[in-house]
């Protein structure tokens, strides 16, 4: 049976073989010693990294205190040739490589998924409010307001709230990191599977707030249309924000 690969962004594959095309295409859209500047690829990216660290535990784990972003270079071998390969930089500046193929086929123990579901669902309810009273504070008379794309009205149904930069992922790992969770996530701090539960919670209700305090104070978060090109999304890894959404 083919092995599904998924990450903690919800990004998934249905084999191994179409997650490694994945990362390898990715890896040849850059030129040696180009920063990843597409949001999308940078967040597959620090998905992966999770799971590298998930899986290869025999150093220290690769994120370290979160990233700032990724890079391709020239991974020189022996002195003898050279391949290219992904390095990330930390928020200390510190820069290390790793293997998108080792991260693909190691054996994650899936805990980073979870997690990123219990901060989702931390905020989703600050979210939604914050959606509401930017349509309220900034509707026109169709109760529309502008997509901070493409600058077009769009209605609350066809609206998306976009954390612009740091993408929510990014703001997942520095959580977690200033936890002291990079490495791994201790048992009884999320939720165990229960009936009529459809995703993971924090198991104490002050790791939850304490996401909720630190996502109010770091999201930049910004109304897209639901339909646009996310292409456009991607043009640039911290996007310029004209019409902030906030969150209180």
């Amino acid at each position: 049976m083919a092995k599904k690969i998924e990450l903690p962004n919800g990004r998934s594959w249905p084999t191994q073989n179409a997650a490694l095309g994945h990362f390898k295409n990715l890896l040849h859209r850059y030129a040696n010693g180009a920063v990843v500047d597409d949001r999308f690829d940078h967040d597959d990216l620090l998905g992966l990294l999770q799971r590298y660290d998930e899986a290869i535990t025999d150093g220290p784990p690769k994120i370290g205190v979160g990233v700032d972003c990724f890079m391709r270079r020239l991974n020189v071998r022996e002195g003898h040739y050279a391949t290219p390969g992904f390095w990330v930089r930390r928020a200390d500046g510190t820069e290390t490589d790793f293997s998108y193929i080792h991260a693909v086929r190691g054996q994650p123990k899936g805990r980073a998924k979870e997690f990123y579901d219990a901060c989702r669902a931390a905020v989703q309810a600050d979210l939604l409010a914050a959606k509401e009273r930017h349509f309220e504070l900034h509707g026109d008379a169709d109760g529309k307001v502008p997509c901070d794309l493409t600058e077009h009205p769009v209605a609350f149904a066809e609206a998306h709230i976009d954390h612009a930069w740091p993408t929510f992922a990014q703001l997942v790992i520095t959580f977690r990191a200033a936890r002291g969770w990079g490495r791994d996530i201790p048992d009884g701090v999320l939720t165990l599977p229960a009936d009529s539960q459809t995703h993971t919670l924090f198991a104490d209700p002050a790791d939850a707030e304490a996401f909720r305090e630190y996502h109010h104070q770091a999201a930049v978060l910004r109304v897209v249309d639901r339909t646009a090109n996310l292409s456009m999304a991607a043009k640039q890894r911290v996007p310029k924000i004209r019409r902030p959404v906030a969150i209180s």
